[in-house]
């Protein structure tokens, strides 16, 4: 029976979470927020199937990710079968599934290694305290940012989304979001999440509030995997050390029981790879892309 894939809609949000936490393994890509924030702009579609939701994209090329669901229940063989003409590829396939679709494709093409996608993993209670000479510049900055203003620091919800809104039009305007087109898809994206905060399940997040304006903002996910995902996170130039203020201040806030971070991926930025890195990731997500048989 052929897949019939239909837009991401708010209503079956708690399922497709059920199903996500039957997955190997979470990669940020897959988290509700991400594929419903981000579904317009990728022309993201999903169908659900035989314990499977399959999710299509549409830009900017066609290509398949890996269904979500439980891996380990699935019959590989029948499912590609099933996905065959939707497109010629899987991407974003974490690396366990990878290694099982691997027995269900052309030898000649093997898994390929998807870089620039691959998640930043960090532990918690590390960002939190920045001990040592590997968070000395992190600490520095963030002493800075203490030193420097007076702030407060608040829980992310529906009193601070205008205010929210009003700073991420500022920050568009500092980064001049209209002439690059990962920006502008991002300011889409995060007015779409904030805009229906009240509706999403697992969101969370912190915003820093200096001199009555608001600084820095966070929004986060709770998986079922026990991480936090961190999908957007924003400061205000103006203000020296506000991103590692909001960073070390929503983590600290934190229930313990969230002991990984994921910072999700790089997207092949060089400013943004050495940025992640110079946080210390304890491991990461890697992810593939698979090749389907014609």
């Amino acid at each position: 029976m052929p897949l019939n894939f239909e837009s991401i809609g708010m209503e079956r949000q708690h399922a497709y979470r059920d199903r996500l936490a039957r997955c190997g393994q979470i990669a940020s890509d897959y988290s509700f927020i991400n594929i419903w924030g981000w579904g317009e702009e990728y022309g993201l579609q999903w169908a659900w199937d035989d314990g499977l939701v399959w999710i299509r994209q549409s830009r900017p090329v066609r290509a398949l990710w890996a269904p979500v669901g439980d891996w380990n229940a699935v019959d590989w063989a029948s499912a590609l079968d099933t996905s065959r003409g939707i497109a010629d590829r899987i991407v974003r396939v974490p690396e366990p599934l990878a290694a099982t679709l691997s027995a269900f494709t052309d030898p000649a093409r093997p898994p390929l290694e998807s870089r620039d996608h691959w998640d930043y993993l960090y532990k918690r209670r590390e960002l939190v305290e920045l001990k040592g000479n590997r968070f000395h510049k992190k600490k520095n900055l963030l002493n800075q940012f203490l030193n420097s203003y007076t702030y407060t620091y608040l829980p992310m919800g529906e009193a601070m989304i205008e205010q929210a809104l009003g700073m991420q039009e500022d920050w568009c305007t500092w980064r001049d979001c209209e002439s690059n087109d990962t920006l502008a898809a991002e300011n889409k994206a995060i007015a779409r999440v904030l805009n229906n905060w009240h509706r999403l399940e697992g969101i969370t997040g912190g915003a820093i509030v200096a001199n009555d304006v608001l600084v820095a903002y966070t929004i986060a996910e709770t998986m079922p995997d026990k991480s936090l995902v961190i999908h957007f996170e924003k400061g205000c130039p103006d203000y020296k050390g506000s991103y590692q203020a909001i960073n070390q201040m929503f983590l600290a806030h934190a229930p313990e029981t969230y002991d990984l971070v994921n910072r999700e991926q790089d997207i092949g930025d060089e400013g943004l790879r050495k940025a992640k890195l110079s946080y210390n990731p304890v491991g990461f997500v890697k992810k593939y892309e698979v090749r389907l048989r014609p």
